[in-house]
């Protein structure tokens, strides 16, 4: 859950105080805050960015997919994961992997 903006390198006014400090009255997005600002809560949000986000970037980017074609869940369900092979499989072909013994 975003909590706010904040600039490369800032550090906001919960990461000084206490972040164990969480009472149960505090609003979610305050306990949320709370979490982030913690050295644990610091190192997995840092991770996001490195996890999945991009490959969605890559697949919008790269090709050109940015709606379904298709209607209804089960469709929908078959389009992404052509979409998801595709890549892959492009991603396979251009690390020489196809071609040869990896």
């Amino acid at each position: 859950m975003a909590t706010g903006k904040q600039k490369h390198g800032e550090m906001s006014r919960l990461e000084e105080e206490n972040p164990a400090a969480a009472d149960k009255e505090s609003s979610l997005r305050e306990q949320m805050k709370r979490k982030l600002a913690s050295a644990a809560g610091r190192d997995l949000y840092r991770m996001r960015k490195a996890i999945v986000e991009p490959v969605f970037g890559q697949i919008k980017e790269w090709r050109g997919f940015r709606r379904f074609s298709l209607r209804g869940l089960e469709k929908v369900r078959g389009e992404w994961k052509l979409v998801c092979l595709t890549h892959n499989l492009l991603k396979l072909y251009r690390s020489g992997c196809v071609l040869e013994a990896c």
